[in-house]
């Protein structure tokens, strides 16, 4: 039976972050709730927090659709390193390369990986906000992007071990190629809008594909604010899967 608690902060991520907190849960495992959203006071006064309801634990609605292959919405190969004619991207100023210790360490370690695995791809490494970026270039990149970005998920998982081994802090390291996890996003995205139209239009769950943990949070955060549904997931790694279940009068 699913059980639920209230929580406020000052703002619907602050409430969130509280609630799962005090469960000792990730985002995944809960569903949310939007009760109240925050309000800004007038000079500092009169201001109304954000309240949201968490809800966890097993679901007690046992009707339920099969799984749904997260394929659905394929993800289009790119040719010749371009995207479909029907597909647009926002170009973005180039961050300048990273030349520090730590972005030095990150090329030698993918050079010689990318030598081992007989791929000719070079990485050009940036340091941002949220740790650092690698993107790949070369010709045949297909081999190491994999069948639903899992050999780049390998690559990017071995890159962060090596890298960060021994290490007093953490550091988050990004690996991309052909602009594959844009693309994958974009697409998982497009199938969570639709799963969830199904989901309000026959009044029954949808229990996606199995997906690795960024991938879980890319659905979630894309229904969010979807009304009359919510999303929780359930099963353990690597077979986790994200439900999108029937919520009437949720989100409005």
């Amino acid at each position: 039976m699913r059980k639920w608690i209230e929580t406020t902060g000052r703002s619907e991520e602050d409430a969130i972050a509280a609630a799962l907190f005090q469960l000792g849960l990730d985002r995944d495992d809960v569903s949310v709730e939007v009760i109240d959203r925050a309000k800004p006071g007038f000079l500092g006064f009169g201001g109304n927090p954000a309240k949201v309801r968490v809800s966890y634990g097993p679901d007690d609605q046992p009707d339920e659709a099969p799984a749904v292959p997260a394929e659905e919405v394929p993800v289009a190969p790119a040719k010749d390193g371009l995207l479909p004619d029907d597909e647009v991207i926002i170009a973005k100023e180039a961050a300048p390369a990273a030349d520090d210790a730590k972005a030095q360490r990150i090329r030698e370690f993918i050079t010689g990986l990318m030598a081992q695995m007989q791929v000719d791809a070079t990485p050009e490494v940036t340091r941002g906000e949220n740790g650092y970026q690698v993107v790949l270039q070369g010709t045949g990149l297909g081999a190491i992007i994999g069948r639903r970005g899992e050999t780049l998920d390998a690559i990017q998982q071995l890159t962060n071990y090596t890298v960060n081994r021994g290490q007093s802090s953490r550091t988050r390291i990004h690996v991309d190629a052909e602009g594959y996890r844009a693309k994958r996003e974009a697409a998982l995205e497009a199938l969570a809008r639709k799963i969830a139209g199904k989901v309000v239009k026959y009044r029954k769950n949808v229990t996606l594909e199995a997906m690795n943990a960024y991938e879980r949070h890319v659905i979630h955060s894309a229904l969010q604010e979807y009304p009359d549904v919510t999303t929780y997931s359930t099963g353990t790694e690597p077979n986790r899967r994200t439900v999108v279940a029937y919520a009437p009068g949720e989100h409005r």
